[in-house]
């Protein structure tokens, strides 16, 4: 179960609030840290808790509701999905855009595609041994 309180984001300017609010829920949810079903805080709760505007917060549940992500629930609140299949498809969605921000940083660095692969199989074969593979290619 997620801690709430213990919630704080750093803002980074060049990301819409709205959408770095969104990743840390679908990061959260991909981990386990929010379990399918959980009930997360009211709008008004995590504006409170984030420091943000209401509306911003009001944004992030829409979005995250057309998305499936939540559901509202009248009289009681929003809840995560318990849409087990969300979670796999959140997971590869986070891993597309993470591998889709890094190949477009390396192409700007000049890198052709085959010296990118190359870079990345050394960096995986020299610093990253031993660590729990990500689940997003199953």
């Amino acid at each position: 179960m997620q801690s709430w309180e213990q919630w704080s984001l750093s803002f980074d300017d060049r990301m819409p609030i709205y959408r770095q609010i969104i990743l840390q829920f679908s990061r959260a949810f991909v981990r386990g840290d929010i379990r399918p079903g959980e009930r997360i805080p009211s709008i008004r709760e995590l504006s409170v808790l984030l420091k943000v505007n209401t509306n911003t917060i009001q944004r992030v549940y829409q979005e995250m509701e057309r998305g499936k992500l939540i559901s509202s629930k009248r009289g009681t609140g929003y809840f995560f999905t318990e849409d087990e299949n969300m979670m796999d498809q959140t997971r590869r969605d986070l891993a597309q855009d993470s591998l889709r921000r890094f190949v477009e940083e390396m192409r700007a660095l000049g890198c052709a595609d085959k010296d990118i692969l190359d870079e990345l199989a050394l960096f995986m074969t020299t610093y990253m041994r031993g660590d729990e593979p990500c689940e997003a290619g199953s």
